[in-house]
């Protein structure tokens, strides 16, 4: 080999290692979670120097102090800490730790934090069916939470209260900053209805936004009987227990956040069809569907700028995939899917993030 070929394959190397350590970054986050490290410097009030917040972790092992540099050493290339230089000491230049902007959606007083989801994601529970990834392609089990847990996903958490209620804290967190944007940047969806329904729209956590923002909308919110079980109707706002698959309440228009990408096709389409239904009045078509969910782009398709997107979208492809019968889908396999439930057309707007609202119209 001459040197070009061996630097090429140094880098190569380079590169398997990276992506081979790549969980250490998030099992790092988790630790950091797990220590309170982001919400002691934010309550420190000013960047906190490693002294100062190893002296803060109430239930650090003495013998274990001189590693956290090396854990925050970690999360600050991640970039989820900075380190601001404070002056120098005895000629040594001393620095304080501060959050970035992606540890402040850590801090546990914070409603819109993604703690929870960091939790869940990274319980074994979670991990487990990765180990047997492999393996899931060469058996018939549907995916391979089953082949860990010999039960589906729905089945397995519903019957665990911690982890249910961690997704339950997951999906309402996430609800909320869904619900201050679609208020704030898109209220002319809900123009000229008078009625929604929010299919999956679990305790209720955007319902409740949507109906304080629209009080002449008549909002309900359709689970599961027990997802609703003891929840009050108030105002504008009322709950209903029913399935999805069989019968969706009546309405001007139909609210699907986060749904349709746990389902496959099929599963889809019977979904799709039923609020078909409830936007239609006999022979009339009046209303809409509402849906908020990814709509995944392709590598070749962007630029560098929007990569990390694309990434994204394709971990969570891969989540569906090892957790549920669901997918990501582009935006060919979102219109087969509306021609293929009766709707005539459709038009998405890339507002949230990695996720797009679109709206289906029969």
């Amino acid at each position: 080999m001459d040197k070009a070929d061996l630097n090429e394959l140094l880098q190569a190397q380079a590169h398997v290692w990276n992506h081979m350590f790549s969980f250490i970054r998030s099992m790092s986050l988790k630790c950091a979670i797990e220590l309170g490290i982001p919400d002691i410097i934010h309550n420190h009030g000013k960047p906190i120097t490693l002294t100062q917040l190893v002296a803060a972790l109430p239930t650090l092992n003495p013998t274990k102090a001189c590693n956290i540099h090396r854990l925050m050493r970690v999360l600050v290339h991640s970039g989820f800490f900075a380190r601001q230089k404070l002056g120098e000491c005895d000629g040594v230049r001393e620095d304080g730790y501060v959050l970035t902007d992606a540890c402040r959606l850590l801090l546990n007083d914070n409603p819109l934090s993604v703690t929870p989801f960091i939790k869940f994601v990274l319980d074994p529970v979670f991990t487990g069916p990765w180990h047997l990834l492999g393996a899931w392609f060469q058996n018939d089990d549907r995916n391979s939470f089953e082949t860990a847990h010999g039960k589906t996903f729905w089945d397995y958490f519903r019957h665990v209260p911690q982890l249910n209620n961690l997704f339950s804290e997951v999906m309402s967190n996430d609800s909320r900053l869904v619900g201050s944007v679609l208020i704030d940047k898109c209220s002319g969806v809900f123009e000229g209805l008078n009625s929604l329904v929010d299919v999956g729209g679990g305790t209720g956590t955007l319902g409740k936004a949507i109906a304080e923002a629209f009080p002449r909308l008549e909002c309900t919110v359709l689970d599961l009987p027990h997802v609703v079980a003891g929840l009050q109707d108030s105002g504008n706002l009322k709950y209903v227990g029913g399935d999805m698959f069989e019968d969706v309440p009546a309405a001007d228009a139909v609210l699907l956040k986060w749904i349709l990408h746990n389902w496959n096709e099929d599963e889809c389409l019977k979904i799709l069809k039923r609020c078909k239904e409830a936007i239609s009045n006999g022979e009339e078509k009046r209303g809409k569907v509402i849906i908020i969910d990814m709509v995944l782009m392709e590598n070749e398709n962007v630029k560098d700028s929007v990569s990390n997107s694309v990434e994204t979208q394709l971990y969570f492809d891969m989540v569906m995939m090892v957790k549920t019968s669901g997918r990501q889908r582009q935006e060919e396999e979102w219109a087969n899917l509306f021609v293929a439930a009766g709707f005539r057309d459709y038009k998405m707007i890339p507002i949230f993030g990695v996720r797009s609202l679109i709206e289906v119209y029969p």
